[in-house]
């Protein structure tokens, strides 16, 4: 049995998502959950204050009775926290598997660039109340207990990773960000206008030289501007990396929504368990 903690690093899960995770998998002997009571409180905008936060990062991933570390949600506030939780994880921390995505891509590129754990951009817990949920749930847990069938049908035989665009516009040149060279890096986005997905490609490209290449993921909800942006989330993408001389891969099956498939980072996080 493979056994999951579940925190949040930076917004609450609503007790009836845990619930109705619970619910799916209450009659499964391969998995169980342990949600941290953190993952319910609530001060402004976060899952409790940074300490608080912190605090149950690291308990859940200190703890040699888990397997793996399951982000609740997203929303802002890992990389609060990211660096300190980082400095602090031991041994058990670095042979856990650790699953999300959107904020909590800070979290997956520190512990990347630390060479903490099993690290994957994939579902999150909370997403059992999207539509198609359940099928999200499945397919994080099968990589949660060392499966491979919800991985994003591109990778090759490079080293990848994913985040999402604001997540890695922030997240590139600080120290929280991993080495990405000879990676296909992917990419998804959520509720911008295309010209902010324009200005972030501009700004995330000049920090990717050296990378094997880049995917576009979903772009979705983009909302409605003034005035037409005159192209697409695809031809920003292909515009940007044509001029950093990144080479443009296609798109990748990634993004805000229940079909998010799972990208582990780097190769070793791929490789099934017996």
């Amino acid at each position: 049995m493979v056994r999951i903690a579940i925190c949040a690093p930076g917004k609450r899960l609503k007790r009836e998502r845990a619930e109705a995770l619970e619910a799916l998998v209450a009659r499964r002997d391969d998995v169980s959950l342990h949600f941290h009571e953190q993952c319910f409180l609530e001060d402004g905008h976060f899952a409790g204050s940074d300490e608080v936060r912190l605090a149950a990062l690291l308990e859940c991933a200190n703890d040699t009775d888990f397997d793996a570390v399951w982000f609740a949600m997203g929303g802002y506030g890992s990389n609060r926290i990211a660096a300190r939780a980082v400095a602090q994880m031991n041994n058990a921390a670095r042979g856990k598997s650790y699953l999300g995505y959107s904020d909590t891509g800070f979290l997956l590129g520190a512990l990347y660039r630390h060479g903490i754990g099993r690290v994957a951009h994939g579902p999150l817990a909370g997403d059992i109340r999207r539509d198609g949920g359940e099928a999200a749930i499945e397919r994080a847990l099968d990589w949660l207990k060392g499966g491979s069938q919800g991985l994003e049908p591109h990778l090759d035989q490079r080293p990848a990773a994913a985040f999402n665009l604001t997540t890695l516009a922030m997240l590139v040149g600080t120290e929280l960000a991993p080495d990405l060279s000879d990676h296909v890096v992917m990419v998804e986005e959520v509720a911008e206008h295309l010209y902010a997905v324009d200005r972030m490609f501009f700004h995330v490209t000049q920090h990717l030289s050296g990378i094997a290449g880049l995917r576009l993921g979903r772009v979705s909800e983009v909302p409605e501007n003034d005035r037409p942006f005159g192209s697409d989330e695809l031809a920003i993408a292909q515009d940007w990396c044509t001029r950093s001389g990144i080479p443009f891969l296609g798109r990748a099956d990634i993004g805000h929504d229940a079909a998010n498939t799972i990208v582990p980072f780097g190769l070793e996080a791929r490789r099934t368990r017996a």
